[in-house]
């Protein structure tokens, strides 16, 4: 289980890297299109739905009573279908501002350090009780991480999308 899903990790933030690196410092902050975030939102984006899970794997857990893995496959339906239209709460919506691509890439590194040395280092099959989506119970932080990967790619998506229309400009 942690060998496949540090392997998960460590291609989804290649691809997102790889991805966000293919942006200059210029379109990094262009809107490419109406009603669109920018590259660089939504890098933050990304930032702001994947920080503070060591603090939340840190804080108050219990044994789970059903399958470790229950809401992957869910959670993979819902993020990968990228036909579906989705708003981020409030709290992840990404301020408008001028982003620096390299602070960006900097925090991606420690999100993916994060889930590397949690997938390493925790009992993965935990219940954890001090944050929930609304509409799931309670991940595991197997869910948590999977989680944060289905987030990452479905963002990762929306950035190649958004670098073919700014390269066909």
């Amino acid at each position: 289980m942690k060998t496949e899903l540090q392997k998960n990790i460590v291609e989804t933030f290649k691809k997102l890297n790889e991805t966000l690196s293919s942006f200059s410092e210029e379109e990094i902050n262009t809107v490419p299109f109406k009603g669109s975030w920018t590259p660089g939102q939504v890098a933050q984006h990304i930032i702001l739905g994947n920080s503070g899970y060591p603090e939340l794997f840190q804080g108050k857990t219990k044994a789970t009573i059903r399958k470790y893995d229950e809401h992957v496959k869910e959670l993979e339906s819902i993020f990968l279908n990228f036909n579906t239209k989705m708003d981020a709460p409030d709290f992840l919506k990404p301020e408008m501002k001028n982003y620096n691509k390299n602070s960006l890439t900097l925090a991606l590194l420690k999100i993916e350090s994060d889930l590397l040395n949690t997938s390493e280092n925790y009992d993965l099959t935990l219940t954890c009780l001090d944050f929930q989506i609304p509409g799931f119970e309670n991940f595991t932080i197997y869910e948590w991480i999977n989680f944060a990967l289905v987030h990452s790619e479905r963002h990762t998506h929306q950035l190649q999308k958004i670098s073919h229309y700014i390269t066909t400009l």
